[in-house]
């Protein structure tokens, strides 16, 4: 009997033990919808695809957020800033109607010029 009252007791914890780390993963990976609606509208969404509208004024910084492999279509010229977790940024030029693959990956973007820049987010589902 005591043998079955441990097993219970290991499988519930490691059960638990499960959740939290599954639920730290959520976590792990900011929505940019939810951490920065500002600068972050969805436009449709299904079961393949969310589509976001992104919108960033001089000067405008976001938040380090998620975002799973996308196909980012550039609507304005501008200029960005693009920080990762571990401090190193990179400055890219937008180009309106030039199109980029992003692959999954967190970041903080901010808008180095001096015009607002807009563009449209393609987020693949798995």
């Amino acid at each position: 009997m005591k043998k079955l009252t441990l097993a219970a007791t290991l499988l519930l914890a490691s059960i638990a033990a499960f959740g939290l780390i599954a639920q730290a993963q959520n976590t792990a990976k900011p929505d940019p919808v939810k951490v920065d609606p500002k600068h972050y509208k969805v436009v449709m969404e299904n079961e393949k695809v969310r589509v976001l509208r992104i919108t960033y004024a001089p000067g405008e910084k976001s938040v380090m957020h998620y975002h799973p492999d996308a196909v980012a279509y550039y609507l304005s010229d501008g200029k960005s800033r693009m920080t990762t977790p571990d401090g190193k940024s990179q400055d890219l030029p937008i180009k309106a109607g030039g199109a980029d693959f992003t692959p999954a990956g967190m970041h903080l973007p901010q808008n180095t010029g001096d015009k607002p820049f807009e563009l449209i987010l393609v987020e693949m589902k798995k």
